[in-house]
């Protein structure tokens, strides 16, 4: 049976499960709720008279508890380590950080609440000179995640070549997006097949291969005078570090100024970090790899707020950059 690549609750139900997980935290937690996204996981803002908490409801069939437990590891160890600040999850009333609630069907859900995290969120609109500032960021994530001592028992999703693009892939198969034709689809088999080989002449060595973000876009930035803030680790897992770069322009590789925003980002990364001529060639086939594992979500995730605003014109400009990814270009810019 066929992985469900999306969440099955309506958003009714899912806002009648987030009252009742409030019910596990002490009262001084709960508050009013307005649900802010809705996708590998739903989220909402909680309102007390106090403070502002993120609640965070997981779907089925995507993490365990054991992986919820391990991306929280990686959370704490960056605040102690690096200075980023990311969210701090916060225990219910039994102690526990990752909360589960039984369904009526048998299947349950884990949650975890956040303390708010201030700041201003970016985006694609603002100066170009903000993409520095995520490069910068990224580089330091890179830096710990290379040196941190993981626990020998951690365990995150794996991001690779068949996981993002393949037809059992975590967010679906980009062949069942709506609109596409069969011109188009050769289009995409043939960049999904010149990536798969450079990809794999690349290899999963550990200085190129580790625990990443894996959605570190603009949406997952916040600005604060104390300096940039990171959220949203929910997709962190094991995955090519050159990724994160792919990751920075979703749904955005088709914006005339996309490479302008490479170029900052770039400069941003070698602030921190540095990349080998071997990482800078392997961008153009990240960035195709990861507009073609979006077109997957974009296909499972047709009902979110995301997919409806890019839908009409996704495929056109997708088939559009496979063109000039596979003339030798570089994927990103108007088509």
């Amino acid at each position: 049976m066929a992985l469900q690549q999306h969440d099955s609750l309506s958003e009714k139900s899912v806002t009648q499960l987030a009252q009742l997980a409030l019910l596990l935290y002490p009262i001084e937690m709960r508050g009013n709720l307005r649900l802010l996204c809705r996708s590998e996981n739903s989220t909402f803002l909680v309102q007390t008279r106090a403070k502002r908490y993120a609640l965070r409801i997981h779907r089925d069939n995507y993490h365990s508890r054991k992986s919820i437990h391990s991306e929280l590891l990686w959370l704490d160890a960056l605040q102690g380590d690096t200075g980023i600040v990311t969210p701090r999850a916060l225990p219910g009333l039994n102690g526990e950080r990752v909360q589960t609630l039984p369904l009526p069907d048998g299947s349950h859900r884990n949650i975890v609440l956040f303390e708010w995290i201030d700041g201003e969120m970016p985006t694609a609109t603002m100066n170009p000179r903000t993409f520095r500032q995520l490069g910068e960021v990224t580089a330091r994530l890179h830096r710990h995640s290379r040196q941190w001592q993981k626990p020998a028992d951690l365990e995150r999703i794996i991001w690779n070549h068949s996981t993002m693009v393949g037809p059992q892939g975590h967010w679906g198969y980009w062949r069942t997006a709506p609109g596409l034709c069969h011109e188009d689809t050769l289009i995409m088999d043939a960049a999904v097949a010149c990536m798969e080989k450079k990809l794999c002449a690349y290899g999963l060595s550990a200085h190129r291969f580790g625990l990443i973000h894996a959605d570190l876009r603009l949406t997952n930035l916040l600005l604060h005078k104390d300096g940039p803030r990171v959220i949203d680790f929910d997709d962190c897992g094991l995955g090519w570090f050159v990724h994160d770069i792919a990751a920075a322009f979703s749904f955005e590789e088709h914006c005339p100024h996309a490479p302008l925003w490479l170029d900052n980002w770039l400069q941003g990364y070698e602030q921190s970090g540095h990349l080998e001529d071997q990482d800078i060639e392997m961008i153009p086939h990240m960035i195709m790899q990861r507009r073609i594992q979006m077109t997957a979500w974009m296909a499972t995730h047709a009902t979110t707020e995301t997919a409806r605003n890019y839908a009409p014109q996704w495929i056109e400009h997708t088939v559009g950059l496979c063109k000039r990814y596979l003339e030798g270009g570089m994927p990103l810019g108007a088509v």
